[in-house]
């Protein structure tokens, strides 16, 4: 009577298959895109790829540096209501040159304070760690799951202390002061696009 289980060499083959799926599985769950290192940095919901575009799309529709600082375009607003749609428009018409200018002075602001540097380093170690403990094993915290979502909020009061050591609030307080003197003051002086004919077109009374 014959079995149905495989001998011989034919058995070495199935078995050397086998393991050569499983172990081709379990590269493929810590490699792929989906994996744990696709995921280690950005938060639930996020990609590199998400990133690059919004990137990308901000970078296209960047309007040209040298007609965006021209000062023969500046001007002085003849009343309030025209200064109120300078403001509007401008900040639709050069939202992303705006964007970067907004990143360049936080940038700027990391670069020149080492402190911050430092603090940054601990935020994204801390960040690094608990993730990392996280996936050998649930991180309870006051009787509650420690979920992906409020990881970076643990990180963030590890290294609050550091933070503070650094003086984190004024260099917040100093970036938007300085992002609300620069845009605010481009928005309101900048002819809008078209020129006065456009101004006087929306100076109208209706």
């Amino acid at each position: 009577m014959t079995s149905g289980v495989p001998k011989g060499e034919n058995c070495l083959v199935d078995m050397d298959s086998k393991a050569g799926d499983l172990f081709t599985a379990e590269t493929a769950n810590v490699t792929g895109g989906g994996g744990v290192m696709g995921k280690l940095w950005l938060p639930k919901g996020l990609s590199a790829n998400m990133a690059k575009e919004w990137f990308d799309r901000r970078r296209a529709s960047i309007r040209p540096w040298a007609g965006f600082v021209d000062h023969r375009k500046f001007t002085k607003p003849r009343n309030f209501g025209e200064l109120c749609q300078r403001v509007v428009r401008n900040l639709d018409t050069y939202n992303s040159n705006y964007t970067f200018i907004f990143m360049g002075l936080i940038l700027y602001c990391i670069i020149s304070s080492p402190m911050l540097l430092i603090a940054l380093a601990v935020f994204v170690g801390a960040f690094y760690i608990i993730h990392l403990k996280s996936l050998e094993s649930k991180i309870v915290l006051f009787g509650k799951e420690v979920t992906g979502h409020h990881q970076m909020g643990l990180a963030g009061m590890v290294s609050f202390p550091v933070f503070w050591l650094a003086g984190a609030g004024a260099a917040v307080f100093w970036v938007l002061g300085a992002t609300l003197f620069v845009i605010g003051s481009h928005a309101a002086f900048r002819e809008l696009e078209g020129g006065s004919e456009m101004e006087e077109l929306f100076m109208e009374p209706v």
